[in-house]
């Protein structure tokens, strides 16, 4: 069927590539949603159940830290058995730890499900596999298609939990879980019956490129296999510049998906507001997050992604701060909203650039997995330390208040990063 697809593609002069993407944005879609809905389950659980926040969020941290360390081992087990045999066994993995989920009773089981399950599934996709799809199937255009790839993992997370919100008030939070389920199957079906691994697997030179190129020989053994994250990451460490994008990214985590996309029903909570009008404030800052990280790839193909991720960070950093130091009233949520929300993830296409630009595009999808694990290291920090914070102190504005410090740090932090092979400046032209 693809090989059909992609003739009626052609004939339309349309490169099979586009279709891979939109399969693609769309798993990722539901994939992040799923990885998303944990956020509107802290209060139920504890309502339910007795659960602390601490304990809930370690949980929730468990998974986090799957979610990135899974991620270089992603990247060589699309090379060793394909992203379709790896994304639908994710997918499955993600459904049976929610499935099972409905029936818990006890603590251990949530960190099973939603801690090892759910973060193991979540880990075999994260933003490898936009990475993965981009740096196969473009040659031009890859700043643009990581910034699509990018804007679906972020905002899958970010536009479910209204709807997810608004079902656990109703009918519960199983019911809002079996939607997430639903919706996972269909992206199964969709990657079985449309994705392939690579253009030549179609008869098709990458989007921009002129030749075919046949895929690279997999590994000799599983050995090997387990062991070449491990030898890219040894190579790896030895460069300043990976530590920049390590502790970069870090940041990145720790004032996204582990404070905000966590916390941000209960931070809210605190000051009144009650969790379908908080997760429509998520939901915002998905909107703007979509127009943002679409323009941060834009961008990146253009000027220099150093100083790009030095205003993501800084400007980033600076809206923490000062929600941290508001009274959570209705204008400044708003606005903070929109504009926290233009910067949630435009950090993204600028790094994985920077990868590229410094590590070669061989091995550019698993040191950006190990880049990765940095960002859900740093979001499990957040996710868990924020809780500790809230149980303790009785309020999240210490960890807002960190998370925003931490982004002024990174943001001069990856003003020392090389600028790889593609020179620019935010001053320059276009290319």
């Amino acid at each position: 069927m693809s090989k059909r697809a992609a003739a009626f593609l052609a004939a339309r002069g349309i490169h099979y590539g586009w279709l891979v993407i939109g399969i693609t944005f769309l798993t990722m879609l539901a994939t992040a949603g799923a990885m998303g809905s944990a956020g509107v389950l802290i209060r139920p659980l504890s309502a339910e159940f007795g659960w602390t926040t601490e304990q809930i969020s370690a949980a929730m941290a468990i998974r986090l830290v799957l979610f990135g360390l899974l991620g270089p081992f992603a990247a060589v087990f699309m090379n060793q058995f394909g992203i379709r045999a790896v994304v639908a066994t994710a997918a499955g993995l993600i459904s049976l730890g929610i499935l099972c989920s409905l029936f818990m009773t006890q603590l251990w089981q949530l960190m099973l499900f939603w801690g090892l399950f759910v973060g193991i599934g979540t880990g075999l996709t994260a933003l490898v596999l936009g990475a993965t799809v981009a740096t196969r199937w473009f040659e031009a255009r890859r700043g643009l298609v990581v910034g699509l790839m990018t804007v679906s993992n972020a905002t899958g997370q970010l536009i479910f939990l209204p709807v997810l919100a608004s079902l656990t008030e109703h009918y519960g939070w199983r019911t809002a879980l079996s939607l997430m389920v639903i919706v996972l199957a269909l992206s199964i079906v969709l990657m079985l019956t449309f994705m392939r691994n690579y253009p030549a697997d179609v008869g098709l030179a990458p989007f921009g490129g002129k030749a075919i190129e046949p895929p690279p020989a997999r590994a000799a053994s599983f050995g090997e296999l387990i062991m070449s994250p491990l030898v890219v990451l040894k190579g790896a460490i030895g460069k300043p510049v990976f530590w920049a994008l390590f502790f970069s990214f870090f940041v990145c985590g720790l004032s996204t998906n582990g404070l905000v996309q966590t916390h941000w029903i209960s931070i809210c909570g605190d000051f009144g507001i009650l969790p379908v009008a908080a997760a429509g404030l998520l939901a915002t800052i998905g909107i703007f997050d979509f127009i943002g990280t679409l323009g941060a790839g834009w961008l990146s193909d253009r000027f220099d992604n150093r100083w790009l991720l030095f205003w993501f960070y800084g400007l980033r950093g600076l809206s923490l701060i000062a929600l941290s130091m508001s009274g959570f009233d209705y204008v400044t949520l708003s606005l903070f909203a929109v504009f926290y929300g233009l910067d949630w993830v435009a950090t993204v296409p600028p790094t994985v650039k920077l990868t590229v630009a410094n590590f070669g595009r061989q091995q550019a999808n698993i040191v950006f997995g190990w880049v990765f694990a940095a960002h859900q290291i740093g979001a499990a920090t957040a996710t868990f330390g924020a809780g500790f914070i809230r149980t303790d102190y009785a309020t999240f504005m210490p960890a807002v208040y960190i998370a925003g410090f931490a982004c002024l740090i990174a943001a001069l932090v990856v003003l020392g990063i090389n600028r790889g092979r593609k020179p620019g400046t935010l001053s320059s032209q276009p290319a």
